[in-house]
């Protein structure tokens, strides 16, 4: 039986030690798109619903656009931003070497 791509990703953030949040998966899609050039992990502190259930902890791959959004949400206390990385061609640049989630 042939493995599909989801089958794939999930066998690659298994083997990179990546905890599944909600939102995006460690290697979803998105981190490759060529307009994607952050990722943030945050909880959510809101029951808004924009980003998230209040008490999920999420993952996001974002444009700049979508990044200034979350950081709009941050400033008005709706996410707490845990770490951020700037992404590059699927590379990850964390702000922080180590940062234990």
């Amino acid at each position: 039986m042939e493995k599909t791509i989801g089958d794939l990703i999930n066998e690659a953030r298994i083997k990179s030690g990546a905890k599944q949040y909600s939102g995006h998966d460690i290697m979803d899609l998105m981190r490759f798109d060529v307009n994607t050039k952050h990722m943030i992990v945050f909880d959510v502190l809101s029951d808004d619903g924009t980003f998230g259930m209040k008490g999920e902890r999420s993952r996001l791959f974002l444009s700049e656009e979508g990044y200034q959004k979350a950081m709009n949400q941050m400033d008005v206390g709706k996410i707490n931003v845990l770490n951020h990385a700037k992404v590059s061609e699927g590379h990850l640049k964390y702000d922080h070497k180590e940062h234990s989630l």
